[in-house]
């Protein structure tokens, strides 16, 4: 595999070498016309501007929207931005017979969505009023898991995660979101559990996706009364804030949905007169600057606190997709409540050994222990599909699983369904694979080697497994590896802002039961709540004093392994604690910052920023600050105001004067923390800087679509764009990367945060290849760093 790797970066290198000497001396020959720069609109994305397909865009027009308008000091009508929209759309079809006008906006986004052919679109852009264009992304309401429990099976102390984190305490104080109105924005939602009945009126909500005054959820969907049920469940259960009112507005049908309708449900959400909102929804694009992360920016300023799952691609670094990466939206983490740890052995022969098996995940620590009870017969079931446990007899046995090309929650919930009591799944390459919590069955999990000792004993007869399975120690709340981490793109922003339970989390479920699920969409309601409570307490607060509360009271989560705090991407401020928020007096805004990066190569940069600090108590506070940064490097120096009085009930500034010094440091990220404290009460507000260029992944995903009439869709997903991108495909062999086949395309200075080209399917002299999976591998070249990386590709 490493050498088709090395040779094809070669031949691709030598092709850049030779193809930029070309561009050179063309340039070199060419007369000094002098040419007029043309304004367009600014195109957000790589889209395929030559192909003919129709493609689906967000418009963003120069007209503010009223929101924007007012926050701004200025006055914005529905029927002037009626009628300043309705001058582009004419433009537009008079100039684009083919276009396709959808939705239109104009309360917390000026614009429309408009489906048009691509090579039409700098026509769209070159139209007067159009602002940017930005491509209608797909978005999904993904859960790690989904395990549904049986009212036999079901008690409400199943419930623990709301009490976890101080609702309870709150609802004896008196607020349980009374009077406060949460908008989920979700699949919709079954308002007729009768957990949930209670929390809506005659007027529901809408749906998006059948264009109807009924967001009931769709056949077959549950994410969204799952999510609705953490939030204000007041029945067998109770959600964080069970006396707050609900609005469901049905933006993802049963395939996801789009840009144009979460947009659309940010909108009416906030025209509804809703105080909250939450999306446990997302894409895979670290990158701030998109039209539902500008809506839901606007609907915080707008005095809807906007709440949002930080998505389940962790637990690398820069993993946050949109709309997590909103700057002002409460973006938040997934945390494991406090569990117990356990040891595993597993016996087969006597004289064969495995000592990599250890506890991987389980459904209820009764569940793991049962395999105690005796021995068992085990099966080998290859890589867990559905298909791999047909025609063979699982029932009551283990099932023996290797890793590779699906997830473990899928692979356990298959040997489930066939009648299996546990699976061992061990690894396909060298190494300790990850922990997994709320896997369907009892789960071990072993290297390669042990593995292979597995199917060795399974081949010779020895097809019978014991476990001696033992207590190992309490472990306190964690962060799942799942979560997804920042930072953000483009703004260096801290993401996840908080973090709160999203592993084994049980709530209601269609058709009047109940499930549970993991995935930060089941973090971000705890959340959402969490607000409303605020919000019934302090009905005069801002967005950003909601935000800055649940922040600045939040724990730190301690990583087991290290015995340190997370760091900030991972965890945020930490993890939310209700009753520390709403007893606080101080509120430091907004939560987390960040100093951006220094790319100067010598001397000092000096920045200049601020935060604010309101005192909320009923005397005059004396506060101190401090700032430090893990390691104490030499080379940043942050000054602040000493000491700064602040009179009750007002807010004043506070300055932060960030010196850096780069010949003093290597290029990196540098996290630290500013202390602020009353005498009383100290406050943590995270924050981060960095050095040279951010250590971004140039490459995160690739994709091959099906475009008809045998040609593909082929891109990739470039958080920083690229100065030279090329695609290359390989055969695929049963798990590895095969022979090198063809470069599919070469690219220079693709804008981010992704590209897309149209590829004829063919490879030499028009041979089309035949339909199965291939090896994409992507080579990205920006701000000096190369990657090149491998995806599994379908051809259909």
């Amino acid at each position: 595999m490493k050498s088709n790797l090395s040779r094809a970066l070669f031949s691709l290198l030598a092709f850049m070498l030779m193809f930029a000497a070309f561009n050179f001396n063309a340039q070199a020959n060419e007369s000094r016309t002098q040419l007029t720069e043309l304004d367009t609109a600014e195109i957000f994305g790589d889209l395929e501007l030559g192909s003919e397909r129709p493609t689906s865009v967000i418009v963003e027009l120069e007209a503010e929207s009223i929101v924007e308008a007012k926050h701004k000091g200025k006055k914005q009508t529905k029927a002037n931005l009626k009628a300043e929209r309705g001058k582009v759309i004419n433009e537009l079809k008079k100039a684009v017979k083919d276009a396709d006008v959808n939705r239109e906006y104009d309360y917390v986004f000026s614009g429309f969505s408009v489906k048009l052919p691509a090579n039409e679109i700098m026509k769209l852009a070159s139209v007067d009023g159009v602002k940017a264009i930005y491509p209608n992304v797909h978005y999904t309401a993904e859960v790690i898991s989904k395990e549904e429990i049986s009212s036999e099976e079901f008690s409400p102390e199943m419930a623990a995660s709301a009490p976890f984190i101080g609702a309870n305490d709150a609802w004896k104080a008196g607020f349980t979101g009374e009077g406060v109105t949460v908008a989920v924005i979700d699949t919709g939602v079954d308002y007729t559990h009768p957990d949930l009945a209670h929390a809506f009126g005659d007027y529901k909500g809408y749906d998006f996706v059948d264009d109807d005054n009924d967001p009931q959820e769709g056949s077959g969907q549950y994410h969204g009364t799952h999510v609705s049920g953490t939030v204000a469940a007041n029945g067998a259960i109770k959600g964080v804030a069970p006396g707050a009112e609900l609005l469901g507005y049905r933006v993802l049908g049963p395939n996801g949905g789009t840009t144009e309708d979460v947009v659309a449900g940010v909108e009416l959400a906030v025209q509804d007169g809703a105080d909250v909102m939450n999306l446990s929804l997302g894409n895979s694009l670290n990158n701030p600057d998109w039209a539902t992360s500008i809506a839901l920016d606007w609907a915080m300023a707008e005095g809807v606190v906007a709440v949002t799952s930080n998505g389940n691609a962790g637990p690398n670094n820069w993993t946050v997709g949109s709309p997590g990466t909103s700057r002002d939206a409460i973006s938040v983490g997934a945390t494991r409540l406090p569990y117990n740890a356990y040891t595993a052995e597993i016996t087969t022969s006597e004289g064969v050994e495995y000592p990599s098996a250890k506890v991987m995940g389980f459904p209820s620590d009764d569940n793991l222990l049962a395999l105690n009870e005796g021995e068992y017969e085990f099966a080998y079931a290859g890589l867990g599909y559905p298909e791999d446990f047909e025609g063979k007899d699982f029932e009551g046995k283990i099932a023996l699983i290797s890793r590779g090309e699906f997830a473990f929650v899928d692979k356990a919930e298959n040997a489930k369904n066939a009648g299996a009591v546990g699976a061992i799944i061990f690894n396909n390459v060298e190494g300790e694979h990850a922990d997994v919590p709320g896997m369907a069955v009892p789960t071990i999990k072993t290297t390669l080697a042990d593995g292979q000792k597995l199917l060795a004993e399974m081949k010779a007869g020895n097809n019978k497994v014991s476990f001696n399975i033992e207590f190992d120690q309490a472990v306190k709340e964690t962060m799942a590896d799942f979560s997804s981490r920042g930072p953000v793109t483009l703004s260096w922003m801290i993401k996840p802002d908080v973090s709160a339970p999203g592993v084994n989390i049980v709530s209601t479920f269609p058709d009047e039961g109940y499930a549970a699920l993991q995935g930060t969409s089941m973090s971000s309601p705890h959340v959402a709540g969490a607000a409303a409570l605020l919000l019934e307490k302090n009905p005069g607060w801002g967005t950003n004093d909601v935000k800055a509360a649940l922040m600045n009271t939040a724990k730190d989560v301690v990583d087991p392994g290290t015995g340190e705090a997370y760091a900030h991407n991972t965890q945020g401020a930490g993890s939310i604690r209700v009753v520390e928020a709403l007893n606080t007096n101080t509120l430091v805004g907004t939560g987390s910052h960040s100093f951006g990066k220094f790319i100067k190569d010598s001397g000092k940069q000096v920045e200049k920023q601020g935060f604010e600090i309101k005192n909320l108590s009923g005397e005059v506070k004396k506060y101190t600050f401090e700032v430090e940064f893990a390691g104490n490097p030499k080379g940043i120096k942050v000054t602040t105001s000493n000491n700064l009085e602040v009179e009750p009930g007002t807010t004043q500034n506070v300055n932060l004067n960030v010196q850096v010094d780069a010949s003093k440091l290597k290029p990196d990220y540098y996290e630290g923390i500013v202390l602020v404290n009353d005498g009383t009460q100290t406050i943590k507000v995270p924050t981060i800087l960095f050095v040279g260029e951010p250590d971004y992944p140039r490459v995160t995903g690739a994709f091959m679509d099906n475009a008809g009439e045998g040609s593909y869709y082929v891109g990739a997903y470039l958080p920083g764009g690229a100065e030279i991108l090329a695609y290359d495909l390989y055969h695929y062999d049963n798990g590895y990367v095969g022979d090198f086949v063809k470069t599919l395309g070469v690219f220079e200075n693709t804008p981010a945060p992704y590209h897309e080209f149209e590829w004829d399917g063919t490879v030499q002299n028009g041979i089309e290849i035949p339909n199965g999976d291939w090896v994409m591998a992507v080579y990205v070249e920006k701000a000096g760093v190369m990657e090149y990386k491998a995806y599994l590709v379908t051809k259909e």
